[in-house]
């Protein structure tokens, strides 16, 4: 969450949750609201963080998102979907990786 803060978002909800379904993170900049889906691994041996967003989390998250447009969205605001990955370094600095709008959805 640092990592948004220090980019200028807000976060306005973590684990926002729908039933068993959630988001990890919602940020907001000024109109634009980003439903952030964060994935960490200890290395890259199995490929990068952000390449483990499959479809079917895609399709959760787009369902999860569409709930809080209904419960906290307004009719100003962009939406988009954000993935972040976290590569750990036990030698160094970690490694983060912000892949705006990541993909989209049919509905927006």
């Amino acid at each position: 969450m640092r990592y948004l803060s220090f980019a200028g978002w807000t976060v306005t909800d973590h684990r926002f949750r729908m039933g068993r379904l959630e988001i990890d993170l919602v940020a907001r900049r000024q109109d634009l609201v980003a439903f952030v889906e964060v994935k960490t691994r200890r290395g890259t041996a199995f490929g990068q963080p952000v390449e483990a967003v499959t479809w079917a989390k895609r399709r959760e998250i787009a369902r999860v998102a569409q709930a809080w447009i209904s419960r906290h969205g307004r009719p100003a605001f962009t939406y988009r979907f954000d993935v972040i990955g976290v590569t750990l370094s036990p030698a160094g600095p970690h490694r983060i990786q912000h892949v705006e709008d990541a993909f989209r959805v049919g509905w927006r």
